[in-house]
């Protein structure tokens, strides 16, 4: 059993996590073997989050002041956390994916960009395309005027060069 210099610890560790990730996901998890717990872990790490077993009084008096603490106090059951200051669809797929293949996980409670969210918004989250992929049709959205643009100039000059080359074929510019 810890001490309460241990218990302090842990808190002030949680605290520090929750107020330097703005992407905090709460889980709840019965009977999960050493092994489901290594590979969640792993999954967790390959998204860019980090990962906690938390006792849930320890979570709620160090959530206290912070913006996790509406999704940190009034937890029940055995709780784990998934921090990411990466993006959050990420974690939020690769925790939704563990979670269909372990219905052991529970998601309880997320927090995105400060905000919290329920499990609703958690799955549609995982939904979303990567964020490589939103940035990469933003990027074809704003370019596609640009080439519109490119390609109507070029063709007025493609039909002055024709007009031109025309004229002198038939020596209409020489006279």
């Amino acid at each position: 059993m810890k001490n309460k210099a241990d218990k302090r610890n842990d808190a002030e560790k949680l605290r520090q996590s929750a107020l330097r990730s703005p992407h905090i996901f709460v889980t709840g998890f019965e009977k999960i073997t050493v092994q489901q717990d290594f590979e969640l872990r792993k999954t967790i790490r390959g998204a860019g989050g980090d990962y906690a077993v938390v006792k849930n009084n320890i979570a709620g008096k160090a959530a206290v002041g912070t913006p996790a603490e509406q999704i940190l106090t009034g937890l029940r059951g055995m709780t784990s956390i998934a921090f990411t200051t990466a993006d959050p669809v990420g974690l939020a797929k690769a925790l939704t994916a563990y979670a269909k293949l372990n219905p052991s996980l529970q998601f309880k409670a997320g927090m995105v960009e400060g905000r919290a969210i329920d499990v609703k918004a958690i799955q549609e989250l995982a939904s979303l395309p990567p964020r490589e992929e939103v940035l990469a049709k933003l990027l074809y959205l704003i370019n596609a005027p640009a080439q519109r643009l490119v390609t109507a100039i070029n063709g007025v000059g493609r039909n002055l060069a024709v007009v031109v080359d025309q004229g002198v074929k038939e020596n209409k510019f020489l006279s």
